[in-house]
């Protein structure tokens, strides 16, 4: 195997690795948007509306409460979509590298006589 094919080798592991952390990165994001959501339909069930702020529970204003959590909400969307583009680029460029790979490596075993 020559030093170009190893490389490329490399590059392939290190794209899985960026694919594994970006995977994990999304999860994150999608159980704090499930967190976020939960807390939305709640709150529109209670009368009164507490926030957690350090180590305390302090009572909040449920309409601005709200106005928090449906900008948290987007954002963690708007991350959660950034991410995807992200696995997709990342996941594309190793297919492609995976292919490569692959030929050389077959040539190598089978040269042209």
């Amino acid at each position: 195997m020559d030093k170009s094919t190893e490389e490329k080798i490399n590059r392939l592991s290190m794209l899985e690795q960026n694919s594994s952390q970006l995977s994990a990165q999304k999860q994150s994001f999608q159980t704090q948007l499930m967190e976020t959501e939960s807390a939305l339909n709640e709150l529109k069930t209670t009368g009164e509306a507490y926030k957690i702020v350090g180590n305390i529970m302090v009572k909040a204003d449920k309409a601005s409460l709200e106005k928090d959590l449906n900008s948290k909400k987007q954002l963690l969307e708007s991350r959660i979509k950034s991410v995807e583009k992200q696995e997709g680029s990342v996941k594309e460029k190793a297919k492609a590298l995976q292919q490569e790979v692959m030929k050389e490596l077959e040539s190598a075993k089978n040269p042209k006589k």
